[in-house]
């Protein structure tokens, strides 16, 4: 298994650069014929979603929908995806950034009463708590 970064996930799904493009399919299409799963952190997707955002300009909707495909990816691995789909779901649903949300879940995860937070936007959703 190898792991993809950030610029490899982002030019797979934005097309923007051509050369780099083809790199990044040929390069998951040799990783899905020899069987051998593209592993992405949690990390990664938290990058892949900022730079959505701030770059290019995605709507949340569009960013939910990418992030839904990924990790319904057979040939794509996640160390967390529970985690990872419970974050998904309330980034649809809230305010705050998806990296917000996958610490959050990760705090619960591991028997944490909740995340402290600065941000009153978050203070207002389950499992966020004020300093």
């Amino acid at each position: 298994m190898i792991a993809l970064d950030t610029n490899v996930l982002v030019r797979f799904l934005v097309e923007d650069d051509e050369a780099q493009t083809e790199r990044a399919r040929a390069f998951v299409a040799r990783a899905i014929e020899a069987n051998d799963p593209c592993f992405i952190s949690d990390v990664v997707l938290c990058e892949m979603v900022w730079v959505l955002e701030r770059t290019y300009k995605f709507a949340r909707r569009e960013i939910g929908h990418a992030l839904e495909r990924l990790l319904a990816a057979r040939h794509l691995a996640f160390a967390s995806a529970d985690t990872l789909y419970k974050a998904l779901d309330a980034y649809a649903a809230g305010k705050g950034d998806f990296a917000d949300y996958v610490i959050r879940e990760h705090a619960l995860a591991h028997g944490c009463g909740g995340l402290a937070t600065f941000d009153r936007a978050l203070l207002k959703e389950h499992g966020f708590l004020a300093v």
